[in-house]
């Protein structure tokens, strides 16, 4: 049966739309897009007051499925994605075994399509086993659907080994993303080097442990001619790396997560909460700035979350022992209406570049937009709703969110993925 949303405020900066409009859904697609529409025997949905943007695309996220599943699955934080407005993930690839071949991207397309609550896009190892010593069965996951290549969690150490890896995986088109860090220069670093890890006695973490890599592998895209992507940016410095890149015609891009902008280290206090132990740590007040002042002047491509969930049990121990990662899927949409939207730091149109289009368009995914014939994935969301996060518990199986307590404004109460609904006025279907 066909769907008419009424009465939302549109925005599509790709189909150059910012006002109140109708959108008619029939079947797995957008019929039609204008003012005053109407449909014999449709259902309507009044939607005024409200935002209606392309669906929402959280491109880096950890869903633990599988060998994890004690920490989270695939319907558990599909689930959490479309709470907080997502109609896409990608996957990462550090799982348990790793995804480094086609049965195992397999495994995750089946188990999304069977219990997701919204797209599932896998991203497959660049080395087998994230071991850096051997290039990945690159082909046989992009028949089975991977869309990008990455050894998130720990970076190729090796230069020699990522220049392999990029010069044989090119020929598949995907782009490499690249989770930067030394780890001779990292050693043990826990937290940002720097007076606040002296403060709390915690092993620093440099910032030249990130840029050094961002700098070797801008170079060794340069040397292949491979996209290149730079995950959950952290520093200043690391920033104007890029941005000189991107300058110099070089096929680089990086993202940026709400933690980093929003937080630093000195939200590390005596209380040791391990929530806020992350890769990369959060960096200075300085940095956070920088990359606030990147998402404004079109440095950042993508706003993503790392969402990276832990049982409690992890995260209850010691500092140096919890593992690093937060969520952050559920309020990630209201946490950037609250900081950069509502601030003025960037308008609406800004928002769905660096949360829709952009990441579609890095991993070379068919583009979503709000107009006929489209594909019907949709975001609603009510900019006026204020909550604190955390208070109403999880769609998450983890808690470890390092926003937990923060009162925010704006929420998702909408989303549709293929033309079918999977968030009702706030409530996961």
């Amino acid at each position: 049966m066909a769907l008419l949303l009424k009465g939302a405020h549109v925005v599509d900066p790709a189909a150059g739309l910012d006002g109140v409009l109708d959108v008619l859904i029939d079947g797995e697609r957008i019929a039609e897009v204008g003012e005053g529409l109407a449909a014999e025997g449709a259902d309507v949905l009044d939607l005024s007051g409200k935002y209606l943007v392309p669906g929402l695309v959280d491109m880096h996220v950890h869903l633990r499925d599988p060998g994890f599943e004690h920490k989270a699955t695939i319907e558990t934080e599909t689930r959490a994605a479309a709470k907080g407005g997502m109609t896409a993930v990608c996957s990462m690839p550090n799982t348990n075994p790793v995804t480094d071949n086609g049965t195992v991207v397999e495994y995750v397309r089946a188990c999304a399509e069977r219990a997701g609550h919204c797209r599932v896009l896998p991203s497959g190892a660049m080395t087998r086993g994230l071991k850096g010593e051997i290039i990945s069965e690159m082909g046989d996951m992009v028949a089975h659907g991977a869309v990008a290549f990455t050894d998130d969690g720990r970076g190729v150490q090796g230069a020699g080994m990522l220049r392999r890896c990029m010069d044989y995986g090119k020929m598949f088109g995907k782009v490499f993303m690249s989770h930067c860090q030394d780890e001779d220069l990292v050693g043990d670093g826990q937290i940002n080097e720097g007076p606040v890890s002296t403060k709390l006695g915690l092993a620093g973490w440099p910032a030249e442990g990130e840029e050094l890599q961002i700098l070797r592998d801008i170079q060794i895209a340069r040397l292949t001619g491979a996209k290149l992507h730079i995950q959950h940016i952290s520093t200043a410095r690391g920033l104007e790396a890029v941005r000189a890149a991107k300058a110099e015609g070089l096929p680089v891009t990086c993202e940026a997560t709400p933690h980093h902008m929003f937080l630093n280290d000195e939200c590390i206090d005596g209380t040791y909460d391990t929530r806020l132990k992350v890769n990369p740590p959060l960096r200075t007040a300085e940095d956070a700035a920088a990359i606030r002042a990147g998402v404004a002047d079109g440095t950042v491509d993508a706003i993503v979350t790392d969402h990276a969930p832990h049982a409690d049990w992890e995260k209850a121990r010691e500092f140096e022992y919890a593992p690093f990662g937060m969520t952050g899927i559920e309020c990630s949409l209201a946490l950037v209406i609250t900081n950069l939207v509502k601030t003025g730091v960037i308008d609406y149109g800004r928002m769905v570049e660096l949360m829709s289009i952009g990441p579609r368009r890095i991993l070379g995914v068919d583009p979503v937009s709000i107009q006929a014939g489209s594909v019907a994935d949709i975001t609603v969301f009510d900019p006026t709703i204020t909550w604190t996060v955390g208070a109403d518990g999880y769609e998450s199986k983890a808690r470890n969110c390092g926003f937990d307590g923060t009162e925010v404004t704006g929420r998702a109460t909408d989303v549709f993925v293929g033309g079918k609904q999977t968030l009702r006025d706030g409530v996961v279907l």
